[in-house]
């Protein structure tokens, strides 16, 4: 058995079983991928995936428990190789956080400058995707850190750490009629939305405050990016709910931010670390810059005290708001 081996299969498995597709990322041939996984599964005696002629049609029973061995054998390997670089050279590394725009534009900027400041060896990887998209990166090892509001839940191999509250604020160009009136959901239903798209900032306590007064908002555009909604408020396509920190007084000077913090209830956003991560000197210093309460005894509290076991490490923790 190669360590080798449990890549390709691991990677396989991350990439709907398209053995062409992880050749192309793992920068080998698809031939050299598939001769290795029938060898592997040669030697252990069972299949890891069911075929039909050479196409690989569903991961077995065997194969999944193998699968999820591999990958805890690679997270293992990957620790080791931290390790050894914390004690050569513990200002050096790399720093992959997966987010969403929101926190990429918005959260995050003052926080790596004064990051690269102190680490300027560090080498900061930012990727973007939806909140489900930024669990799995984490989960499947492509990314440390995960940073959003949603999903984070959902998978069971994350340690969730609550970094901040935050609410909404209504934008609408300053002739707008709610920007002289005070602010409910009724004369929110009254106007058309632009807003996040479900599953995206929080989008989901914003529908429930509209479904428990029985409203049926009018929501005509959604995106993923505030600057999006922005746009097409200013096209007045419909007023804007959007996270109050995504709000810039100089670049949104033409629009009027209306406080919606009574309207709904407030969001969590929180970080997702993969359980079994080996975390770096910088990766406990960037999480307490990112979040002041999370020091390195809470941090390693939380790693300990494994998924769904760590949220009352925060039960007493006053979050800030933003």
């Amino acid at each position: 058995m190669k360590l080798q081996q449990l890549r390709y299969i691991w990677e396989v498995s991350r990439h709907n079983l398209n053995v062409s597709a992880t050749a192309q990322s793992l920068f080998t041939s698809q031939p050299g991928i598939s001769k290795q996984i029938r060898l592997l599964e040669d030697e252990l005696g069972v299949e890891i995936f069911a075929r039909s002629g050479k196409h690989l049609t569903r991961v077995t029973p065997a194969g999944r428990a193998i699968i999820d061995l591999a990958g805890q054998v690679l997270c293992t390997v990957g620790n080791i190789k931290q390790v050894a670089q914390e004690h050569s050279d513990e200002q050096r590394g790399h720093l992959s956080l997966a987010t969403t725009h929101t926190q990429a534009r918005y959260a995050l900027p003052s926080i790596i400058q004064e990051f690269r400041q102190h680490y300027p060896d560090v080498a900061l990887h930012i990727q973007q995707g939806t909140p489900r998209q930024i669990s799995q990166m984490v989960s499947d090892g492509q990314a440390d850190f995960a940073i959003c509001t949603e999903a984070l839940e959902h998978f069971s191999d994350l340690i969730l750490l609550p970094c901040y509250r935050w609410n909404r604020c209504v934008l609408v160009p300053r002739d707008h009629p709610l920007a002289g009136q005070p602010l409910t959901l009724d004369a929110l239903a009254e106007h058309p939305l632009v807003t996040y798209t479900f599953g995206f900032t929080g989008r989901s306590q914003l529908d429930e405050a509209f479904k428990r007064k029985g409203l049926s908002p009018n929501v005509v555009l959604t995106a993923s990016d505030a600057d999006v909604i922005k746009t097409y408020v200013r096209l007045g396509l419909g007023v804007g709910i959007v996270a109050h920190m995504a709000v810039d007084p100089v670049a949104d000077h033409d629009l009027v931010p209306i406080d919606a913090g009574h309207l709904f209830e407030s969001s969590i956003t929180r970080i997702g670390i993969r359980r079994g991560t080996f975390m770096r000197g910088y990766m406990y210093d960037f999480l307490q810059r990112f979040a002041g309460h999370l020091d390195r005894d809470c941090v390693d509290a939380a790693l300990e005290a494994g998924p769904r076991h760590e949220a009352s490490l925060f039960d007493q923790v006053v979050l800030p708001v933003r």
